[in-house]
């Protein structure tokens, strides 16, 4: 036979035919084929990847998404503006509060009545955005560092997370998908004492995000497992429209709670921090986490400004209604209009397109930040180890409802 091999096993020969295209020179740079899902551990979604691999080698990684398809768009576009609220809760289901937030902040803009909510409404939206902002990244941070190999921040991230769903849950009756924040108002102030025990809450996390940072962000087998791996340098990330942690992670300064400066946040202080590359490359997988750690620590002292204003300058009234402005009739002008916030995960967009004459928008188009931030991933794992693409998937932090919406 020719163009044939032998192998010896058990001091017996086997003798296997192999064509001419693979001779014994080309099988170390044959290519295979893997799928990584749609299934849901460790892709962060119903999720599939299509990876082409020279051995351990990640030559190339082809996301494929539409297997939690929610058809949001065309149920926004059957509905009144103030009835597709739940849906828009359905998006990123673990930061319900904050794409409430984007989407009654755009449709108040396009009613022209966004400077007429009242301040102690503005303070509390803020104070639910941010708590839905700690509970988005505890999610990240914890689902993370048990991809990668620790159990132990995965469960004490689901503790401190339970804490803060108990207070939005008490806030308004639910634990994950809210439909709280309404056009024109909430769906309730808060609870008598609300404001008491969310303060805290806030001192027992403090020193629990200082015992996460030393337990997973400083620790010396998580960043041999994320320096370095799935760098994405800046230009990159522009050209694909990332952001959130993953552009602030590459390195630019850029929050859309300071760039736009929506709500009240131009009257809170606070810092937005970035990749700097301390443990390796600046936009690697270690910076990505660095960032989300750090954001913790300014949703901390973001709540802990709301609630001070919510207790002293914009306290608690007998004669407050939360629905005083809401309106009854929600008929826009005939428009196009876009508007944007700065969601746990990079820019939630709302573009709406309207008649003048209904009140259900001719079209609503949901401008989603983890379809960009995933739609990166063959550029910054070509070249990686096949191990290592399970740690760059972490590092993005997708949720699959807002990419297949």
């Amino acid at each position: 036979m020719s163009n044939s091999i032998q192998y010896e096993y058990k001091q017996e020969y086997l003798t296997v035919s192999v064509p001419t295209k693979y001779k014994s020179e080309n099988l170390r740079t044959e290519e295979m084929v893997l799928n990584m899902g749609p299934q849901h551990p460790s892709t962060h979604g119903v999720l599939r990847l299509e990876v082409v691999t020279d051995g351990e080698v990640v030559v190339d990684v082809i996301p494929h998404v539409g297997y939690l398809h929610r058809c949001f768009e065309k149920h926004a576009e059957s509905l009144p503006f103030n009835q597709i609220i739940p849906y828009v809760d359905r998006l990123d289901y673990v930061a319900s509060m904050n794409s409430e937030h984007s989407y009654v902040m755009g449709v108040e803009r396009m009613l022209g009545i966004e400077n007429d909510i009242p301040k102690r409404i503005e303070y509390i939206r803020v104070v639910v955005a941010e708590l839905n902002r700690l509970a988005s990244h505890f999610v990240a941070l914890g689902t993370y560092a048990m991809d990668i190999g620790a159990y132990t921040p995965f469960l004490w991230m689901m503790r401190d997370r339970e804490q803060i769903l108990r207070l939005l849950e008490w806030t308004c009756g639910s634990r994950m998908l809210y439909n709280y924040i309404w056009i024109g108002g909430l769906f309730y102030d808060l609870p008598v004492g609300f404001e008491e025990r969310c303060l805290e809450f806030i001192k027992y996390l403090k020193p629990k995000l200082v015992e996460l940072q030393q337990l997973v962000v400083d620790n010396k087998i998580f960043i041999q497992r994320t320096a370095n791996v799935g760098v994405l340098p800046l230009p990159v990330a522009i050209n694909y429209g990332c952001t959130g942690p993953m552009l602030r992670g590459s390195g630019l300064r850029y929050d859309l709670r300071k760039v736009d400066g929506y709500s009240v946040y131009p009257e809170l202080d606070f810092e937005i921090p970035i990749g700097e590359g301390k443990m390796g490359t600046v936009g690697d997988c270690w910076d990505r986490t660095w960032v989300r750690v750090l954001e913790c620590q300014e949703s901390v002292k973001l709540i802990e400004q709301s609630l001070v204003q919510l207790t002293n300058d914009y306290k608690r009234t007998r004669d407050f209604d939360p629905q005083a402005i809401v309106p009854k009739k929600i008929r826009p002008k005939a428009m196009d209009f876009y508007v944007r916030a700065e969601n746990p995960k990079g820019e939630l967009g709302f573009y709406f397109r309207t008649d003048g004459r209904s009140d259900i928008p001719v079209r609503c188009r949901a401008r989603s930040c983890s379809f960009h931030n995933l739609s990166v991933i063959g550029e910054i794992t070509k070249g990686a180890l096949l191990a290592d693409l399970v740690a760059v998937i972490g590092s993005i932090d997708v949720v699959m409802g807002e990419v297949d919406r």
